[in-house]
């Protein structure tokens, strides 16, 4: 066992017996979402380093402290990627923390949420006990389940020490059209577009403008373009824009005083909420709002009819729930496996996220 993880493994024992709280903490990117937090500092970033990577496996394992930067920059070096374009929120974001906090980027309407990628994880316990679930494939059914049940656990259930991450290649081609059209006639036109076999891979509407990103062959990226029509976007400018989505710089999601944002997580043919200022991705399954943060019951009731659900992200005050409490079993379940990792209760009694 490293020295780095025997250390955690140590101050994890000697925190449960003491029933002393632990707060995981890797770059600190993602202190603004979530509950509360509290507890002893528990540093994971000395955990850091790749364990193995075959490019021709699509395969790569690393240690939970490590940079999301340095791993992209791997994997880059043989022309691949995360698929699910984690959000970085600033350079020291981590690994563990990528995971923890379940939440894909741009993309992830068209390749899938970060779940879909975790093949196997090593985790602490609240116990001190280092397990390990799933592996380096995707048929393993060795503690599949589990393995994709630390995206999103938000560091309620342990310590993320290694995780398992299948890769792709870049695409071949990409190309970004804008569309002018209202919130209700850019839902339509995506629905429509999706029906066909057209290489959607992103998609972005705020304040009229429609942008929709294409990835694939270049034969494939020709023929969208002549189908699709709109103004395409030049290949830096593009990028630059992703980015900013992808970590929310846009101007969109500078709050002003009093403002909170919010995610609502609804049926892309839901029709528009009618909430507030709005910016919308993953073809309309994904909902940006800028609403008070005492708007909550609001916001939910309206999520909740179109058969979704509403999260608060940033500029809470820690007097409302982040997340959308579960109800009946699912909440059984929860409390359950709370149980199960973490006996003691010493990694917090914050939700796990439905943000998927």
């Amino acid at each position: 066992m490293p020295a780095e993880l025997q250390a955690i493994v140590e101050k994890v024992k000697t925190c449960a017996a003491r029933g002393r709280p632990l707060r995981i903490r890797g770059g600190g990117t993602k202190d603004f979402y979530g509950q509360t937090l509290h507890g002893e500092l528990l540093d994971v970033r000395p955990l850091a380093g790749v364990v193995s990577y075959e490019p021709s496996e699509l395969v790569v394992t690393v240690r939970g402290g490590t940079r999301l930067r340095e791993l992209e920059e791997l994997l880059a070096e043989s022309n691949q990627h995360l698929p699910f374009e984690p959000p970085r929120y600033g350079a020291g974001s981590t690994i563990g923390g990528v995971v923890a906090s379940g939440l894909s980027g741009p993309a992830r309407a068209s390749v899938g949420a970060l779940r879909d990628y975790v093949l196997g994880v090593q985790i602490v316990n609240g116990r001190g006990e280092v397990l390990t679930y799933g592996g380096q494939v995707m048929k393993n059914v060795a503690g599949y389940d589990v393995s994709r049940l630390m995206a999103g656990s938000m560091g309620t259930l342990g310590v993320i020490a290694e995780v398992s991450l299948k890769v792709l290649p870049f695409a071949p081609a990409e190309c970004t059209l804008m569309f002018e059209l209202s919130e209700t006639s850019a839902r339509q036109q995506l629905n429509r577009w999706g029906g066909q076999p057209l290489p959607l891979h992103a998609s972005c509407w705020a304040d009229g403008q429609l942008a929709v990103r294409l990835r694939g062959a270049n034969a494939a990226i020709a023929s969208a373009r002549k189908i699709m029509g709109g103004q395409a976007l030049e290949g830096e400018r593009a990028a630059r824009q992703w980015q900013a989505l992808r970590d929310q710089s846009l101007p969109f999601f500078r709050l002003s005083q009093g403002e909170a944002l919010w995610r609502a997580s609804v049926p892309d043919t839901a029709t528009p909420l009618n909430l507030g200022p709005t910016l919308i991705e993953w073809h309309g399954a994904q909902r940006w709002l800028r609403l008070p943060p005492h708007a909550a019951a609001h916001v939910r009731e309206a999520c909740a009819r179109v058969g979704g659900h509403a999260t608060l992200v940033r500029g809470g005050d820690g007097r409302v729930p982040v997340f959308t409490p579960l109800a009946g079993p699912m909440a059984r379940i929860q409390a359950e496996l709370k149980r199960a990792f973490d006996p003691a209760g010493i990694f917090g009694q914050g939700r796990m996220s439905l943000d998927f």
